[in-house]
């Protein structure tokens, strides 16, 4: 039976009654509504699953989290104790990619190494709204104040590691420092990709993250006037409890894995859900994730952004992909069936 079949007979409640654009809508489906589920990994999805579960404080979440430890087969694990729910609320499912930057820096200023990555000072915790990124680069106001944690070398990768928020430096050594996020400036980030539209540089499907690098990296001076564009300014803090081979620590935490750690909207989904998601274009992923991230920009029950890895090679794959497809989240069953009676 096909999914359009199937859809007409699951059960489908909505708080308002109707399946409109705007109306929050809960289906409940079965496994083999689920498009290649049983192709897929499942041991791989319950070990990531597992990294997790014990965060969750619900007693439904822990009683299924103290089973997974045991260890049981995979597959029959997810498909005992959970049930795919469909949330939608008029808008097409989006996928998009993040990952974890790997820039080359050095724990002393050399004339390579020479951009800093800061801590934030005390005037811009103490304040709703400190100075824009433009009054901070220009005006010196942080330099020589000891609040480097190392110098990288290239600009545009700095900015870029702002935006995700998190990353590794490599040192000259080899060695790996990582940094996370420690703070910013207050101010609202604005879209240097929309301004370069804006300014005539590009049109709009033009542009990705590889584009405004490689714009910005030929036209220094223009390139930073569109960096400034966005007064957002984020500042950092040295990660030594993390493994420098583990991924980044996501919003529970733990450190996330590619390829099977999702960003989502935690109104919609639970942190330390499994999410199932058929994603569409040149590169189809029909994969079981887990919810272990969040995002600014990841709103609704069918938004998520997937962690791709670490490195440029990641980031150049987070800056193509923008895919539709739909977004499943699986709930302990009771939960499942609870939820679309109740709309809660």
């Amino acid at each position: 039976m096909n999914r359009a079949v199937r859809a007409a007979l699951v059960l489908v409640l909505s708080l308002s009654g109707g399946a409109s654009a705007g109306e929050l809508t809960r289906t409940v489906l079965d496994f083999s509504d689920l498009d290649g589920w049983a192709k897929d990994d499942h041991e791989v999805a319950l070990d990531v699953f597992l990294k997790t579960c014990p965060d969750m404080r619900d007693p439904d979440w822990q009683a299924i989290c103290a089973l997974g430890q045991q260890r049981p087969e995979a597959r029959d694990f997810f498909e005992l104790l959970f049930r795919p729910v469909l949330i939608e609320r008029g808008k097409t499912a989006l996928f998009t990619g993040y990952f974890e930057p790997e820039l080359a820096g050095s724990l002393t200023r050399t004339e390579t190494y020479k951009y800093p990555v800061y801590r934030e000072p005390t005037e811009s915790r103490t304040a709703s709204r400190w100075l824009s990124r433009r009054e901070i680069e220009t005006s010196g106001v942080l330099e020589n104040r000891g609040l480097e944690i190392a110098w990288v070398k290239d600009p545009v990768d700095l900015f870029f590691l702002q935006i995700q928020g998190s990353g590794r430096i490599r040192l000259p050594d080899g060695d790996l420092l990582r940094v996370g996020y420690g703070g910013s400036n207050g101010h609202p980030y604005k879209s240097v990709g929309r301004e370069m539209v804006k300014r005539g540089i590009y049109d709009p499907h033009q542009v990705s993250a590889q584009v405004i690098q490689n714009w910005v990296r030929r036209n220094p001076e223009r390139g930073l006037d569109l960096l400034h564009h966005n007064p957002s300014y984020v500042f950092f803090r040295k990660i030594d409890d993390v493994p420098a081979n583990a991924g980044p620590l996501g919003a529970m935490n733990r450190s996330v894995t590619a390829g099977r750690t999702v960003a989502v909207d935690p109104a919609y989904v639970p942190l330390g859900a499994p999410v199932w998601i058929e994603k569409d274009g040149q590169s189809p992923m029909n994969r079981l994730m887990v919810a272990q991230d969040t995002g600014s920009a990841i709103k609704g029950p069918q938004r998520a952004d997937i962690f791709l890895g670490t490195g440029r090679g990641a980031g150049r794959a987070a800056g193509r992909l923008r895919d539709p497809g739909r977004i499943l989240v699986l709930l302990p069953i009771q939960r499942a069936y609870a939820m679309a009676r109740d709309g809660s």
